[in-house]
């Protein structure tokens, strides 16, 4: 029997991960079966499961690859050397790109995931409390830098931000066009500023 070089069995991984969350987009977790996601894959029933031990097995691992990849990006800005106000700005388009840039897998977790009784506790929600906790350490980095005011309640803000990112994203998952550049921009001065207006600005 020939040998199977780590690259291959990789790309065979891959491919069958990317058939996978294309699948489950179009049919819904309970909608897609292994042999839908096999036959796109171009590979057998038997070879999907050499590779993942089941059907959730193989929705954790797309979720997985999701939020690391997009994890990566968060850490880097949240290592900037830059003002509080500007890491805020960048890691909330960040976030907001990600339900544009990977509507399928936002959608996934929205929609398939979060609301699944086997959720607490999970896997996943272990990834997403990290993602989720790169928006915590600028906050407080704000707060030790005397930026942001430190009477705030954490939970409260993670809350509103990502809160707020969902409810406006939406559309953007279900394939609706949406400006993330001035969305982002909008949240971020509606967090800075609140709602009362400003001195000499009322009325205008």
């Amino acid at each position: 029997m020939p040998v199977i070089s780590a690259k291959r069995m990789q790309d065979r991984r891959d491919s069958i991960l990317d058939a996978a969350r294309s699948a489950f987009a179009k049919g819904g977790f309970e909608g897609t079966s292994i042999a839908d996601i096999a036959r796109s894959a171009g590979v057998s029933d038997g070879l999907v499961y050499r590779y993942f031990a089941s059907k959730r097995d193989l929705l954790n691992a797309v979720l997985t690859a999701f939020y690391e990849r997009t994890m990566l990006d968060l850490e880097e800005i949240a290592a900037r050397d830059a003002p509080f106000e500007q890491r805020l700005h960048d890691i909330i388009h960040r976030h907001i790109e990600a339900f544009v840039v990977d509507a399928d897998a936002c959608r996934l977790f929205i929609s398939e995931v979060r609301t699944a009784a086997d959720y607490q506790g999970s896997a996943v929600q272990q990834l997403n409390r990290r993602y989720t906790s790169i928006l915590v350490r600028i906050i407080e980095s704000g707060i030790a830098a005397g930026e942001v005011r430190d009477d705030i309640e954490m939970r409260l803000v993670r809350d509103v931000i990502f809160g707020a990112i969902e409810h406006r994203t939406w559309a953007a998952v279900n394939g609706r066009p949406l400006d993330v550049d001035a969305t982002a921009r909008g949240l971020v001065e509606l967090l800075r500023y609140g709602l009362m207006a400003r001195p000499g600005e009322a009325g205008r």
